[in-house]
């Protein structure tokens, strides 16, 4: 199986954030910076050149590979400031309704700016989707067993998820 891409590397989270061109990029992925390392209790990472990840979590798909990853994490790519939410939103539609303009991928949520949404619901959204996997973490300890947290990956889908 190929090696991930995206992994954790030793570069500066705080010279990354600062180097951000645009004012407003940067100003908010300071404002989720602080708020993620709140809510994990955790020191951000860098996850290859433009992803800021906080703690790590071993994802295991249902075909039985795992995927050593970060529980929740940003980057502040040139269209839209983008969170990652790992466990997805289906158990969240209650909070996504109220949290404002936004768009979503699987795993992603993308934001305008932080002036779009509300900063409650959102940091309520990622405290919950941490907690979630945390949850997860601990039932697999107390198992013994490794329990699928994905669907199972197939294809061109299954090429990328291992890159």
């Amino acid at each position: 199986m190929a090696e991930p891409r995206t992994r954790p590397t030793k570069a500066s989270v705080k010279d990354f954030v600062d180097g951000i061109e645009h004012p407003r990029r940067r100003a908010d992925s300071r404002a989720v910076l602080a708020m993620m390392r709140r809510i994990t209790g955790k020191r951000a990472t860098m996850w290859g050149e433009s992803i800021v990840g906080f703690g790590r979590f071993e994802h295991t798909y249902a075909d039985g590979h795992t995927l050593d990853w970060f529980l929740t994490g940003f980057s502040p790519r040139k269209q839209s400031l983008t969170l990652y939410i790992m466990p997805g939103f289906s158990r969240y539609a209650a909070l996504m309704k109220r949290l404002g303009k936004h768009r979503t991928g699987k795993s992603c949520l993308y934001i305008n700016r932080l002036d779009d949404v509300d900063l409650d619901v959102l940091e309520e959204l990622v405290a919950a989707s941490v907690e979630h996997l945390r949850e997860v973490a601990e039932e697999r300890k107390r198992s013994g067993a490794k329990k699928a947290t994905g669907k199972k990956a197939t294809g061109k889908t299954a090429a990328k998820r291992r890159r």
